[in-house]
């Protein structure tokens, strides 16, 4: 537990500052003597250096790639009296731990992410005292809970990254408090442990406690209490008028604890609480009985420059305030415990949190028992922390699964005896902490658990039907996301506790931040290109994308906002869906080479930041256009829907604007609902309302409560350019051929390839091959299917249909004067329903005309949805956007038109 003592009873000496500190390669440090006081040997004192503890030694360039054993050492100055303990406390050492103090060893710890505390009074002199550490942290960690430290993902953490102090303290002490609040009759049950007090036999000591609860240095309840022969006590308070926390009121308690032996005080601790409950039923959270709805994002606590440790000292309560402005309810504290610093920020200004255990690799019973230890530890630390409402215990099978395919693991969704210790695990935690609801594995193959969740990564508008389509198979059988059903699926709330999309940062002011080239740029296990940021300049200016934005920070902006267009649609899609009880999106910031942030690695704004803040916020009108493309005379349809997250009720009007038109809708919506005004938009774009392809915003909004807007592009007829004449076009399906032929299109479709200026083809055969090589022009799109057939001119790689890392992490770009008209830089809503499923491959800068590119990652993969090359004595293009001539999107038809009139012209 987080404790912040005062009083005479006990003191306290910080550690932290300065340490001798070098590392031992070759672990002989034992059998050389470095434990013991005085100098280490010449050989280790020439290396040694002076650290700033905490840290972890990766934060130091030379150490950067090192694991294994490494020694700490200093001195400290004290003078204990009677009947006092001196301890040692380390609030976190990565990983294996042995203290000596004065040569004379006082014990170890195993775990890298916890608080632990060894008695040092029989080893302590008065006056100057030697302390000796000795980490090691293996290079194989499999067995060990480790996270998303090292390969595949993020820097390795070692040493001593939490503070270190000197504990001064009573014998017979508080060693614990744990206060349980019950909110059916608004009480707390306080439950203590002494250590030092002998009440065990006849002639043992008479001890009691003495609780008091306290708001704003009120007495709100105060009663005592025996201290049993075991060293606990247990006393339940009234708590008159009690207010519950939640992160709208964050009202917290102080309980203070006096341990009276024989009549006296010999001891005082004292921590804080909240009046806080939260449950599930039905698929849906209740927080203090009352119905509530997560709006989360994952936050994986890693930091430039200091990894685990923040960077200033007011970026716990700086992180907490911009998520509370974002609109965030929790944070997901990914894959290792929460700092405690951090939580208490939590439970002052009022953020939920789900905290979970950092991950082994392996599933073994080594590896088991850390995970129940580091589990336990958590518990003990948190249970007094409001803001912590959910516990992990795995996610996505890391450590109990085999998601990496190993040979000698076997996955949760079919092995029998994983599945029941992942049962048990969860019955134990519910048992030890029946205030919380616990999660068994994160993702998918749950087997007892109190929430549903899911992990998809879907990017919109690209794979906007997709997701709607996940949605209702995800919602429609929860069942199917269990390996086993010992908890009932259709009681748990569905959560979607992982989705996102990138969007890259500034790299060049990350850079500046660093004052150098950050470490992650390099790391060798990641994907070159894709995961790796190493060489991302020479791949701006090797591909097209150099001539398209004028510099990096150009992309950047620019890539930021498709993400923001994409999580705004996903994000709403589960809003307005009754079978989603909430979200957690991934994720709060950049984490190195990761850039699907809301905010960036510094934890600075996005360029999407303030507009993020209205679809995230408590209330949120979603404007669900049947359509984001019309003709003029074509008639606008949107059902508008309101979402209430809120207990209070809505009773006002929606304003509405588009095409220099308005309107109001009236509204009326209980506390925490929804409502689908169907049908409340319905506005015919007349032809004079538009000049040339014009797009406007729907926008609405509802009193100061919720805003937000859709883009809606119109575009006229096309028609044939200007370029001498009609272009003779063959067309290689019916739908096509009738796109082109179309009132106004001006396109002459003929039905052989001699006959043809510009051939559209499909599945172009030998044929049609033989026709380009001798001069002919020819345009490869997508079969019926939406997928390129075309085995004769172009390489392509396909992209997934429906969820992908890959995708939610590309960017499409338009480089053509052909096609600004219709497409803007990069692409959004106008190509709505045509985004490809295949990609150019094979695409050469010198050779190629790149009319759309792509690139996913730190620019990897480059490809090309639109480029044309000469082919022989001949031209031949291939556009893979999804133009089969039946999409029913005029900025598709308008596409083909240019690129058709744009061929036909060479």
């Amino acid at each position: 537990m987080t404790r912040r003592v005062t009083g005479d009873y006990r003191d306290s000496i910080s550690l932290n500052g300065p340490w001798q500190f070098v590392t031992d390669p070759d672990d002989d440090g034992r059998e050389e003597g470095w434990d013991g006081p005085g100098d280490w040997p010449d050989h280790a004192r020439t290396r040694a250096r002076t650290v700033d503890v905490p840290h972890a030694w990766q934060e130091l360039e030379e150490y950067r790639d090192y694991t294994g054993t490494a020694w700490y050492r200093r001195t400290v100055s004290v003078e204990p009296a009677e009947r006092e303990r001196v301890r040692l406390r380390f609030g976190a050492v990565d990983y294996e731990t042995t203290v000596w103090v004065n040569g004379e060893e006082i014990g170890s710890n195993r775990g890298g992410y916890l608080p632990f505390e060894l008695d040092a009074t029989d080893a302590i002199t008065s006056g100057e005292n030697e302390i000796v550490l000795e980490v090691v942290d293996p290079e194989d960690v499999s067995e060990i809970p480790h996270g998303k430290q090292g390969e595949p993902w993020y820097h390795r953490i070692s040493g001593i990254w939490q503070d270190v102090s000197l504990e001064i303290v009573p014998e017979r002490r508080v060693s614990g408090i744990e206060v349980t609040p019950n909110l059916e009759d608004d009480t707390a049950r306080v439950d203590v442990d002494v250590v030092g007090v002998d009440a065990d036999s006849e002639t043992g000591q008479t001890a009691t406690i003495d609780i008091e609860v306290t708001r704003d240095d009120e007495t709100v309840a105060r009663t005592d209490a025996t201290v049993d022969a075991d060293g606990s006590a247990t006393a339940t308070l009234a708590i008159d008028e009690a207010e519950y926390w939640s992160p709208e009121n964050p009202v917290l308690y102080d309980v203070g604890v006096e341990l009276e032996v024989e009549g006296s005080v010999v001891d005082r601790d004292e921590d804080y609480f909240g009046m806080r409950s939260i449950e599930t039923r039905d698929g849906r959270l209740f927080l203090n009985g009352e119905p509530y709805y997560m709006r989360g994002a994952l936050d994986q606590g890693l930091y430039p420059k200091t990894l685990y440790r923040p960077f200033s000292d007011d970026l716990f309560e700086r992180e907490v305030r911009i998520a509370k402005e974002l609109g965030f309810n929790l944070l997901r504290k990914h894959i290792k415990p929460a700092h405690p610093d951090f939580l208490e920020q939590a439970d002052r200004q009022g953020l939920l949190v789900w905290e979970e255990p950092a991950n082994p690799t392996v599933h073994t019973e080594r590896s088991k028992r850390e995970v129940r230890d580091q589990l336990e530890g958590m518990i003990r630390r948190d249970y007094n922390r409001p803001s912590v409402i959910v516990w992990s215990l795995y996610n996505e099978e890391w450590g109990i699964g085999n998601p990496q395919g190993l040979d000698e693991e076997t996955s949760l969704w079919e092995d029998e005896d994983k599945q029941e210790y992942l049962a048990d695990l969860y019955e134990e935690t519910k048992a030890r902490d029946p205030t919380r609801i616990v999660c068994d594995n994160s993702g998918w193959a749950h087997v007892a658990t109190d929430l549903n969740d899911y992990h998809r990564y879907f990017v919109s508008p690209d794979r906007a039907e997709a997701w709607a389509d996940d949605l209702e198979e995800i919602t429609s059988s929860p069942a199917d996301n269990y390996g086993a059903t010992m908890t009932d699926p259709e009681d748990a709330p569905l959560i979607v506790s992982e989705f996102g999309t990138w969007g890259m940062c500034d790299t060049p002011a990350i850079e500046e931040f660093y004052g150098d080239r950050p470490p992650w740029f390099d790391h060798e296990f990641l994907a070159e290109g894709l995961k790796r940021p190493a060489g991302y300049r020479d791949r701006f200016a090797d591909s097209t994308l150099s001539e398209v934005f004028e510099d990096w920070s150009a992309l950047a902006e620019e890539w930021q906002w498709r993400e923001y267009r994409s999580i705004k649609d996903v994000i709403e899609q589960m809003r307005v869906h009754e079978g989603v009880a909430g979200y957690v999106i991934t994720e709060f910031s950049d984490i190195e080479w990761e850039f699907n942030g809301i905010l960036d690695y510094r934890r600075e704004e996005k360029a999407f930041h303030d507009d993020f803040a209205r679809i995230n916020s408590d209330v949120l009108v979603r404007v669900d256009c049947e359509t984001h493309t019309l003709r003029p005379g074509e008639t606008l349809e949107a059902d508008l829907v309101v979402v209430n997250d809120t207990t209070d009720a809505i009773d006002d009007e929606l304003e509405w604007h588009a095409f220099g038109r308005s309107g109001t809708v009236p509204v009326a919506l209980e506390g925490f609902g929804t409502e689908r005004l169907e049908g409340a938009i319905s506005l015919e774009v007349p032809a004079d309302a538009v000049e040339g392809v014009t797009t406007d915003e729907l926008a609405v909004s509802l009193a100061d409560l919720a805003s937000n807007e859709e883009p809606v592009t119109v575009v006229p007829d096309v028609a044939s350019g200007d370029g001498g004449g009609d272009v003779a076009v063959y067309a290689a399906t019916e739908p096509i051929a009738a796109a082109l032929s179309s009132a106004g299109a001006g396109f002459d479709v003929v039905d052989s390839l001699e006959a043809a200026d510009v051939a559209i083809l499909t599945d172009p055969d030998d044929e049609a091959r033989a026709y380009v090589e001798d001069g002919g022009t020819a345009l490869v799109v997508p079969t019926e299917s939406g997928a390129m057939a075309d085995e004769q001119f172009f390489d392509y790689r396909d992209l997934p249909e429906k969820e992908s890392w890959n995708l939610v992490a590309c960017l499409f770009y338009r480089d053509s004067d052909v096609l600004a008209e219709y497409v803007d830089t990069v692409p959004g809503w106008e190509l709505e329903g045509c985004y490809p499923y295949d990609v150019v491959a094979d695409v050469d800068r010198e050779r190629d005309e790149v009319h759309v590119g792509y690139v996913e990652g730190w620019l990897a993969n480059w490809s090309a949805a639109v480029c044309a090359r000469e082919f022989g004595e001949g031209t031949v293009a291939a556009c893979t956007f999804r133009l089969t001539g039946d999409t029913d999107n005029p900025v598709g038809d308008a596409i083909l038109a240019a690129l058709v009139d744009d061929l036909g012209a060479t």
